[in-house]
């Protein structure tokens, strides 16, 4: 008996080849992916690296994905190498640009000098609609909906909806005390002949049977 696609699998849907399982593409040391997230790109999804835009490795951020993601086409993801310190009279990136202009830089601690929000974090089931963005250093919750061509500069809780340029909450999903259950389950960490057998139920509204399986 099959227990859901292959997680291995670049192309689970067959004949489809828009959309592929992101985990089996990423080259970048400093991106991390989870079983079963996927990316559907209208244009072609094996490019999806493109959209992670100033990611540096001297700086060490990271971007991490969790498990069961549904990231639509175009979706962007802004890392700190974009960053430019404001406090100075110029925002402009001398030292970039050698040839003399490097001397601004010397003997200076460079993560402290430009600015750094931390590993951008995505949770689990979290979709993230049609031409998103995502700035530096952002945390989105499980089960985190981010509605189509949002710009989200701030951290988004577990389980709720936000949309807008920038962002802002629209609803939660469900009460504190559902999201804590739901939290508490985690189903998304369930093997994969678990989660097939109880399918209907993680495809419902009935939290009170999830909560049995556990």
């Amino acid at each position: 008996m099959p227990y859901g696609p292959d997680p291995k699998a670049l192309y689970p849907m067959k004949d489809y080849r828009k959309l592929i399982f992101l985990k089996n593409i990423i080259t970048r040391k400093n991106i991390e992916v989870g079983d079963y997230t996927y990316y559907d790109d209208v244009d072609d999804p094996l490019a999806f690296e493109n959209n992670v835009l100033y990611h540096f490795d001297m700086l060490g951020d990271k971007l991490i994905i969790g498990k069961f993601c549904a990231l639509a086409s175009g979706v962007k993801f802004i890392m700190n190498g974009a960053n430019h310190q404001i406090d100075p009279i110029s925002t402009f990136p001398f030292a970039i640009f050698e040839n003399g202009w490097e001397k601004i830089n010397e003997g200076v601690n460079l993560a402290k000098k430009y600015p750094h929000k931390g590993d951008t974090i995505i949770g689990n089931d979290v979709w993230i609609g049609f031409e998103s963005t995502l700035m530096p250093g952002i945390k989105v919750g499980n089960g985190a909906v981010i509605a189509s061509k949002s710009v989200v500069t701030k951290d988004v809780p577990d389980y709720a909806i936000v949309g807008g340029n920038p962002a802002k909450v629209i609803r939660m999903r469900f009460d504190e005390a559902t999201i804590a259950r739901l939290l508490h389950i985690a189903w998304w960490d369930w093997p994969a002949d678990k989660i097939t057998e109880h399918l209907s139920i993680i495809n419902s509204v009935d939290v009170d049977a999830l909560e049995r399986v556990v």
